[in-house]
């Protein structure tokens, strides 16, 4: 475990120092990595949500793709089709971008339901049915959406049911103001994140170490008053007077998921109180829905989930 804990975390610090000022939200990446969720990345542009996709997918040695989202992309463009040979008489299949490990599908808010539904059954499924035939994509198949939060026109809001196969929501703010200049040091000094290959970057964790990790982190033990926490939260998520929608029971699957990965992802091999807590505001905010009536007070859905995490009992 403590082998496999420590490439972990060296991956973690070699992606904070290309990606200087996201020291949490890289954290909170790696935990949905380990936990195997899919992230919705939201940010305004130059935020460098890109560049941290791509660095973690250099540093693990992962297949990676990226599609721009369009209001013209069509199902096809994602998972690919059949197409004919007049050579050889006979179809073959042209794979789309899914067919990898690590898949960033940038604006996902962009592109109409009926694309954003074909990413739907590989997500949740770890497949594609394309003509009838059910097929596997790679074990390490994980799904990174962007979405831009101040742009409306021309937009697709992901609906509930979708929302809810994504693990994680993070939210990518500015860096402080060291951070941003040390970003500027970097690009004098001649970096550029355009030519990731230009950085040398040396790779610190392959794709079985992640999948081993994934193992590890999985067996980390949970006492029953822990999964008892865990479960009042939930139900008084349902009841929360802020709430129109509070937690579903696959939320509280994947909360329990998720704080296993936070308290490996630190060293422990026991979850406590505080490791639940640290998942709740990534794992939440995009599953609850507030009333209207609060939305127009200006209430935030991260304020909830804090007064939601200060109204239930912790066990000692």
């Amino acid at each position: 475990m403590n082998e496999i804990n420590g490439v972990l975390n060296h991956l973690g610090q070699a992606i904070n120092r290309i990606v200087v000022g996201q020291n949490t939200l890289v954290q909170q990446l790696l935990v949905a990595l380990l936990a195997g969720g899919h992230v919705i990345l939201e940010g305004v542009p130059g935020t460098g949500k890109t560049l941290l996709v791509k660095v973690l997918a250099q540093l693990v040695q992962a297949d990676f793709k990226r599609i721009q989202l369009t209001p013209d992309i069509l199902p096809a463009d994602i998972i690919g089709t059949n197409i004919f040979d007049l050579n050889t008489r006979n179809f073959s299949l042209k794979k789309g971008p899914v067919f990898t490990q690590i898949l960033l599908a940038d604006e996902i808010n962009r592109t109409p339901p009926k694309t954003q539904s074909a990413l739907l059954e590989a997500m949740e499924e770890g497949q594609v049915t394309l003509d009838g035939e059910s097929l596997p994509l790679p074990d390490l198949f994980w799904t990174i959406a962007t979405q831009n939060p101040l742009e409306f026109e021309g937009t697709y809001p992901l609906p509930e049911a979708q929302l809810d196969r994504f693990l994680f929501k993070l939210v990518v703010d500015y860096p402080d103001a060291a951070a941003e200049k040390q970003m500027l040091l970097n690009r004098q000094g001649g970096f550029q994140s355009r030519r990731l290959d230009l950085a040398r970057l040396k790779p610190v964790a392959t794709v079985e170490d992640i999948l081993l990790a994934r193992q590890k982190a999985s067996t980390v033990n949970v006492d029953e008053k822990i999964i008892d926490y865990l479960l009042a939260l939930v139900q008084r998520s349902r009841q929360h007077p802020d709430l129109a929608l509070g937690g579903s029971p696959r939320s509280a699957v994947a909360w329990l998921q998720t704080s296993k990965a936070y308290a490996w992802l630190n060293g422990k091999d026991f979850v406590t109180p505080d490791d639940v807590k640290a998942v709740a505001p990534p794992l939440l905010r995009h599953r609850f829905i507030l009333r209207p009536e609060s939305q127009l007070d200006g209430l935030q859905v991260d304020a909830v989930i804090a007064s939601l995490l200060n109204q239930v009992p912790v066990p000692r």
